[in-house]
Order: structure tokens, then sequence, then C-alpha cells
């Protein structure tokens, strides 16, 4: 059964970065993706990427700053964040699915969140001076 453990988060200044990672017992077949929620606040996508590593999505709120990532040698997915800001502190996950499709609106294109089964446990994300 599919594995996933999020590593790398703490406290950071703004304007700080972190690197998450998403460790997993197998990448294969997986598109992988990152969610965060903030306290009060609903569940956002932030970032997926393709079981073959070539499509590589972002929310609107990370584009730019965060840079997504896989090493199916190491089965495993990083999170890349610079340059970060007091809201992105949450609780970051890691999700896994096997036939991932994209969710495009008139604003962004993203991964459809129903189609991630498997979740990690999540790491902690502050960024505060």
């Amino acid at each position: 059964q599919l594995q996933l453990v999020e590593s790398g988060g703490g406290l950071v200044q703004p304007g700080g970065s972190l690197r998450l990672t998403c460790a997993a017992s197998t990448l294969a077949n997986y598109g992988i993706a990152w969610f965060r929620q903030a306290p009060g606040k609903a569940r956002e996508e932030i970032s997926c990427v393709g079981k073959y590593g070539g499509v590589k999505l972002y929310a609107n709120s990370v584009k730019g700053r965060f840079t997504i990532s896989r090493d199916d040698v190491k089965n495993t997915v990083y999170l890349q964040m610079d340059n970060l800001k007091p809201e992105d502190t949450a609780i970051y996950y890691c999700a896994a699915g096997q036939n991932v499709r994209q969710r495009i609106t008139n604003t962004q294109t993203i991964c459809v969140e129903d189609d991630f089964q498997t979740w990690g446990q999540g790491t902690q994300v502050s960024v505060s001076s």
C-alpha cells in the first residue's frame, strides 16, 4: 500500500525559503500534488506534477514562487518554496493519485482534487517575523 511522508516544514521569516519533501514507498504511475490548509480556511491545492513529470501545474497563489519536482529514483517529490509570505502559513500535505485529470477554470489550471486517494500526515510551515 502506498505511503507518503512529508518533511521539511518549519518556521521561516517572510522572504525566506523552504524545501518540502514527500517521500513515497513508490512513485511509479502516480501523479502527486501538494495541498495546504490554514486554520479556519478550506484546503487548497497549490501544485501538482504528472506521473511522468512532464506536466507541472501551480495555483495562482504560488505561481512564480514555488517549484514542484520529482525524483522517481528516490521516490521523492519536492516543493521548493521561495519568497515566502505570512499567508503561506499552513499545514502542507502531499497526495497521490493514479489517474489524475486537469481542472481548467477561467483563471488557472490545476489537478482534480478528487483524483488523489492517498495522503500524507502533513508538515507545518509558519512564515513570521
